[in-house]
C-alpha cells in the first residue's frame, strides 16, 4: 500500500522497518515473490530495513526504543520498550503471553499493550493456550500484579466485535483496577 502510494506520488519520505535478520529476508523474498518490482524497487532505498537484536536500542522520533527477543516458542519474535521524551514508559511484550524473563523491560511501565485473545470463559472454545496466547483474565492480573497504571488489550478474536468491549472490559474489571482499554480497529488512544 505505501509502496502504491510512493508510485503514485502521494507519500512523503521514507518507511521505516525494524526487525531482526531473519524477518528482514522473509519480508524481502516474501515481497519479491508476490508483488511485482515497481513496488520492491522501493527497497533500500525509501523502504529501509533497521536490523535489531536483543537489547538493542534506537532513537525514533525522539523517543528512545528498547527491543527484546521475547523467547518465543514457535518464531523468533520481538516485543520493545519505549522511553517516550515526554516521561511516559511503554512496553509491548510481544504476541504471546508475558513470561517472567521480561520482567526487566515490563516492570515500571506506564502502558502494557498485551495480547488477549478471548474471554477466560471462553478458552475451551477458541483454545487460546493452544495457540500461545492469553486471555482478558491473563493479561489483566498481570498488569494488575505488576501495578501497571494502563493496560490496552488487542489481538482479540473477531466473533462478536459489537460486544467486544463491554465483555472484555466486564471480565477485566474484576481481575484489574486501572486504566483498561480495549480499542476498535484504527481508534486512537492518547498518552
Amino acid at each position: 500500500m505505501i509502496a502504491t502510494s510512493m508510485n503514485k506520488g502521494n507519500y512523503e519520505g521514507s518507511l521505516h522497518i525494524y526487525c531482526h535478520q531473519e524477518l528482514e529476508s522473509t519480508i524481502k523474498t516474501l515481497t519479491c515473490l508476490t508483488v511485482g518490482k515497481k513496488f520492491t524497487a522501493h527497497f533500500d532505498e525509501r523502504i529501509l530495513f533497521h536490523v535489531v537484536e536483543h537489547e538493542s536500542q534506537r532513537d525514533i522520533l525522539g523517543d528512545q526504543f528498547t527491543f527484546f527477543d521475547i523467547g518465543s516458542t514457535k518464531k523468533k519474535q520481538f516485543g520493545y520498550q519505549i522511553q517516550m521524551d515526554s516521561g511516559i514508559t511503554l512496553a509491548f511484550p510481544g504476541d504471546e503471553p508475558y513470561h517472567g524473563a521480561l520482567l526487566p523491560y515490563v516492570q515500571n511501565a506506564c502502558w502494557l499493550l498485551h495480547e488477549a485473545f478471548c474471554l477466560y470463559s471462553q478458552r475451551e472454545r477458541f483454545k487460546p493456550y493452544e495457540k500461545h496466547h492469553s486471555t482478558v483474565m491473563d493479561a489483566c492480573r498481570l498488569a494488575e500484579e505488576l501495578l501497571i497504571p494502563n493496560l490496552v488489550l488487542w489481538h482479540t478474536e473477531d466473533k462478536d466485535l459489537a460486544h467486544r468491549k463491554e465483555t472484555y472490559t466486564a471480565e477485566g474489571r474484576t481481575h484489574y483496577h486501572g486504566n483498561l482499554y480495549i480499542p476498535d480497529d484504527g481508534e486512537v488512544l492518547s498518552f
